[in-house]
């Protein structure tokens, strides 16, 4: 990328200032292990089959550096005419373990594409490194600060220290006078008297008044006393007689 002397990069910002008319400024990170970059992967297997080198050698040697590297897993894929074959096919290859269906599995995707004299072929590679950190590190315990009023006692203090500490910190006591202040008592009243309910007044019948003469009271039937009935005992009924069935 950087040539010799840093050739390459200062010709690659003379070519952006070109393009875009604006000063151009280019940073450069260094990759340390460019075997465990499935872009870098990808563009290496792409490479080769430029140079007309069997894919399945390409895939293979591509796999095997990136397992030394230190990978768990690797997996490439070509796709296109492969072999300059008239029919376009899908050829892969994979090494390890590559869980695409686990959310906490760091994979690295690369994508990209060989120009060759039959067609252009794809090229991609997924790089299994290991797992995302699951379980934030602990925190350390903040100090709690102890009131010294509480009467707690203190580490390595002497005790007579200590009450010494806690004599000269403690407010000194106020005496307070208190004024007797008088009560005011209060007067119960008696609750005043209900008005008595009128009671209904008969209507006064008279001729000179003109009024209505009162309906006759309703004569209530006498009941007999023990002493009307009849002091004669009663007489016993004679049986009744039987009809005989002829």
């Amino acid at each position: 990328m950087i040539g010799k002397g840093g050739t390459s990069v200062d010709q690659l910002r003379d070519e952006l200032e070109k393009t875009t008319g604006k000063r151009v400024r280019v940073t450069i990170q260094e990759i340390k292990k460019p075997e465990l970059s499935a872009q870098l992967v990808a563009e290496n297997v792409a490479a080769q089959l430029e140079k007309r080198i069997a894919f399945r050698r390409a895939i293979k040697q591509s796999l095997m550096k990136t397992m030394r590297a230190g990978a768990q897993g690797v997996k490439i894929r070509v796709r296109g005419r492969l072999g300059g074959s008239e029919m376009a096919r899908v050829e892969w290859n994979r090494e390890g373990r590559v869980p695409l269906h686990t959310l906490k599995a760091d994979i690295d995707f690369g994508q990209t594409e060989a120009k060759t004299t039959f067609g252009r072929i794809g090229v991609s590679a997924w790089v299994y490194t290991g797992n995302f950190p699951t379980e934030a590190p602990p925190k350390p315990a903040a100090a709690v600060e102890e009131p010294i009023d509480a009467g707690i006692p203190v580490g390595d203090v002497p005790s007579p220290l200590a009450e010494l500490v806690q004599a000269a910190v403690a407010p000194a006591p106020v005496a307070v006078e208190t004024v007797a202040t008088p009560v005011p008592v209060a007067t119960a009243e008696a609750p005043a008297a209900k008005p008595k309910r009128a009671t209904r007044t008969t209507k006064a019948t008279s001729g000179a008044d003109g009024g209505e003469a009162p309906a006759p009271k309703r004569a209530t039937r006498a009941r007999a006393t023990a002493t009307d009935k009849p002091a004669a005992p009663k007489t016993p009924r004679a049986p009744r007689a039987t009809k005989k069935k002829e």
